[in-house]
């Protein structure tokens, strides 16, 4: 079938996007979905640092890739092998599809699948080869088993969570990546427990979200650290207690002696050395510093080797907030139906699939939090 996707064929592009347009909409070839997948047709796709990691070339991946990572849809066929999902459920796209076989899988670890990392890395989707081509035929790659900037998908039923027909779609993209990430880096990677000090650094939609996780697991202190007073605005009125601009004087000194020599738990988001070396900053003395941002993997981090055992802290990374999609996914939108989660606060706009590059230009200049692709029926 055909189907319109933005496909991005050159990395580096300069700022401005929206002038410079690296991703263009193009009518591709859509192969049907083969053993063990599924087609589904996209309804709301989120734009995430991870799109534009791949645009500004800090994540390297094989080019040329139809873009997008957190989607959300409605099945409209399924390939041979299929048997837990129908045509007309309504799912949930997740950018890890687990193999359920490997050593990480079965030790519970599916954000750590081998296979899927493997495919993700080659542009595949995690059963092997692209079912994606171009106007000349060629082959085009898929983003992380997903490539939902498109009006249509195939992707491993494995990628796939079914989701209750009475939310939003729109809203329902959101949780596949920006809440599993952040609330999942609080809850899951973290283990914030109640009574606890937690600092927020980056405070985009997975920042935001894991401001939201740390009032879901009972925080005493929460506080939100961004270079913008507006994101931070938004994070004291979602929950965080106090606001921290990391550029005013003293700003580590200042979150620490607020917390008492520091917090139980830093969570940078942000995908930058600096950021993180200011979450390890503001951790105390057998505390967590938790980084779930992804930086270029040129980048590496100074550290003071002889804090890590003297004051026995702790320095882990979480992906994908170290989640279990089919188990985490159901009970974080329950707890957004009970009103504990307010995710639909995260969207700040909505927009067309030709506006994407005005949208990626948006969220490198830090005015968005998470926005919207939506697709008409």
């Amino acid at each position: 079938m055909k189907i319109r996707a933005a496909v991005l064929r050159q990395m580096h592009r300069p700022r401005p996007y929206d002038e410079s347009r690296p991703l263009g909409i193009e009518t591709l070839t859509l192969d049907p979905p083969g053993e063990g997948e599924v087609l589904v047709r996209i309804a709301a796709a989120g734009l995430c640092h991870s799109d534009l990691s791949v645009i500004d070339g800090n994540r390297p991946r094989p080019l040329p890739m139809a873009l997008g990572h957190e989607g959300a849809g409605v099945v409209a066929a399924t390939g041979p092998g299929v048997r837990d999902f129908a045509v007309g459920d309504h799912v949930v796209l997740v950018f890890v599809p687990s193999c359920g076989r490997c050593r990480p899988c079965l030790e519970g670890r599916p954000a750590l699948c081998e296979p899927a990392a493997a495919a993700n890395g080659a542009g595949t989707l995690i059963g092997g080869g692209r079912r994606l081509h171009d106007e000349n035929g060629d082959p085009v790659n898929h983003h992380l088993g997903v490539s939902c900037f498109a009006d249509h998908a195939v992707v491993s039923q494995n990628s796939l969570v079914r989701v209750d027909k009475r939310l939003p779609l729109d809203l329902a993209a959101v949780f596949g990546c920006a809440v599993l990430t952040g609330t999942g880096a609080v809850l899951n990677t973290a283990g914030v427990r109640p009574g606890e000090d937690v600092a927020v650094i980056g405070l985009g939609g997975v920042g935001l979200a894991a401001v939201l996780g740390a009032v879901l697991a009972g925080a005493r202190r929460i506080f939100a650290v961004d270079l913008l007073a507006d994101k931070r605005d938004l994070a004291l009125s979602l929950g965080a207690t106090d606001a921290i601009d990391p550029l005013q004087e003293d700003a580590v000194e200042a979150l620490r002696g607020l917390s008492d020599g520091g917090v139980h738990h830093a969570i940078e988001t942000a995908g930058s050395v600096k950021a993180l070396e200011f979450a390890y900053a503001v951790t105390r003395r057998g505390g967590q510093t938790v980084t779930a941002g992804l930086a270029h993997p040129d980048h590496t981090l100074p550290l003071q080797q002889v804090s890590l055992v003297a004051e026995e802290r702790t320095l882990k990374g979480s992906y994908i907030g170290s989640c279990v999609p089919g188990r985490d996914l159901p009970d974080y939108l329950a707890l957004y139906e009970a009103g504990r989660l307010a995710v639909d606060r995260l969207i700040s706009h909505r927009l067309r699939l030709e506006e994407i590059n005005e949208g990626f230009e948006r969220l490198a200049s830090g005015e968005a939090i998470r926005q919207v692709v939506v697709f008409d029926d």
